[in-house]
């Protein structure tokens, strides 16, 4: 979708734009401050660099280059490698990020770094990525590593290790998080639009299309529901931040429109919108979205009744259609008057006739006859 919306091909995007960077370390490439969107960092919607654990990781780590975020890659997906173990010794100073254990290969290479025979280099990764070091790594090889100025507190965290994600995984997300970092960047429109239309989240457009301040709102009552959230509502905490960033950034969302409506994506419009498709209206489902899509997308619709006839749809999804305000404007049903829109008629045809004051002494029956012509009103199917 970032390509299709961008026309850039993401494989040319460069892995060391500095600005990119900076998200990892401030709000400051955004253009917005940290209390504007509830972060330190700006890493709402990168893959498995969004979520608030990943980002306090970030805040105690303090990246610098493409490797310190294989690192905390690496970290966030182990066990017992961060909590406990690495960001004890970065909180006591007693080493940097880059120097904790993060991957699996990286205790290898570290090793045969230090002068280990490679074969026991390998040996110890393998036991201790699999979390079986206090059963299986031997005091001969504790004894081989500090032989070796293997420092006691890397000993110690092997130790505590129950299992380590790879490298080449680790950078894979980084890389894809430093592209889609580009985007939101330098086409933050685009990637807001795409990274929606790809992963909604939760999206809810009853909620979003209200503002800024309604999404904070929001926020703040889920939090403070804490563990009593529904499943629905913790799962559209991650989407909500991200929306209430790109307010934050001068974005709007826009809600589902009957003629600029994509069944299912987000699509740019104009200069800072975000058109919000028929699916992120709440309680609608796919079918019924990709129907008002296809009523919608050849011909017009001239009432609601026209709408439910040619989607197939449902009086609840009216329902919800209406709720959202994407009916508005429409009338309910296809009957139109002939008068519609022509007000200089309509007020002609309201104004009281001059024989009626000439009349009034008339029978009851007369004065009928002569309102009834003086409103005469046609009606068309």
């Amino acid at each position: 979708m970032m390509e299709k919306y961008s026309g850039l091909n993401v494989l040319d995007l460069p892995m060391n734009d500095p600005d990119v960077m900076e998200l990892f370390i401030s709000t400051k490439s955004l253009g917005v401050s940290p209390e504007d969107i509830g972060s330190e960092v700006g890493t709402f919607g990168l893959p498995e660099f969004g979520t608030n654990f990943v980002r306090g990781m970030i805040k105690e780590s303090k990246p610098k280059n493409f490797t310190d975020l294989l690192q905390i890659s690496g970290l966030s997906h182990g066990t017992d490698v961060w909590l406990g173990n690495a960001q004890e010794l970065i909180k006591n100073s007693t080493c940097t990020i880059s120097e904790v254990i993060g991957t699996r290969d990286s205790i290898m290479v570290y090793l045969m770094h230090k002068g280990l025979e490679p074969s026991l280099a390998f040996k110890i990764m393998e036991i201790t990525r699999k979390g079986k070091a206090k059963k299986e790594l031997t005091p001969e090889m504790v004894a081989e590593m500090k032989a070796h100025d293997v420092p006691d507190w890397y000993i110690d965290s092997c130790f505590k290790i129950q299992y380590m994600f790879p490298k080449a995984h680790a950078a894979a997300y980084v890389m894809s998080a430093l592209r889609l970092g580009w985007f939101k960047v330098h086409m933050p429109q685009v990637f807001y639009s795409a990274f929606l239309s790809v992963a909604p989240g939760g999206f809810d457009a009853e909620i979003v299309t209200q503002g800024k301040a309604h999404i904070v709102r929001v926020l703040r009552e889920i939090e403070g529901k804490g563990k009593e959230a529904s499943q629905k509502e913790t799962d559209m905490v991650a989407t909500l931040q991200m929306c209430n960033e790109a307010y934050a950034r001068g974005f709007v969302f826009l809600k589902p429109d009957l003629k600029k409506s994509h069944s299912f994506h987000f699509q740019p419009e104009g200069e800072n919108g975000i058109r919000c498709p028929f699916s992120s209206m709440g309680g609608l489902g796919e079918a019924a979205a990709e129907s008002i899509y296809e009523a919608c997308r050849d011909t017009d619709i001239i009432s609601i009744e026209d709408l439910r006839t040619k989607a197939q749809i449902s009086k609840a999804v009216i329902e919800i259609l209406r709720k959202n305000g994407v009916l508005d404007g429409l009338s309910d049903t296809n009957q139109l008057t002939m008068f519609d829109g022509d007000s200089t008629f309509s007020k002609r045809a309201a104004e009281p006739s001059p024989a009626k004051d000439e009349k009034k002494s008339a029978k009851k029956s007369d004065d009928n006859d002569s309102q009834n012509d003086d409103t005469l009103q046609l009606s068309m199917f």
